[in-house]
């Protein structure tokens, strides 16, 4: 099937709330598991429709978080230790390149 064949699929938009508690949008732009984990993670990016300048130095920010399901509640953990970021960074880097490779 060609990218033109397949069918649109409506991006996946979760809220985070922030210091402050305001919730802000982001979307997910990928989901997968480490191997030999049993870590789920997510890569997101926000959805700002504030200042423009705001937005255009956010566009090219992608936010990592390991995340948990619990029924219909998805809890979010921020990635702090270096070792677990580099290995997500690197699963990502990778996961990435086998997207470009197949287009």
């Amino acid at each position: 099937m060609t990218k033109d064949n397949m069918p649109f699929e409506e991006p996946e938009i979760i809220y985070i709330p922030d210091e402050e508690g305001n919730e802000e949008e982001f979307e997910v732009v990928m989901k997968f598991e480490v191997d030999g984990s049993d870590q789920k993670y997510m890569m997101v990016v926000p959805l700002n429709a504030d200042a423009e300048d705001e937005q255009d130095e956010e566009a090219d920010e992608v936010y990592a978080f390991r995340y948990e399901e619990d029924g219909d509640d998805l809890k979010l953990y921020t990635i702090e230790d270096e070792e677990e970021w580099n290995m997500v960074e690197e699963t990502f880097n990778t996961l990435l390149a086998e997207i470009d490779d197949n287009d």
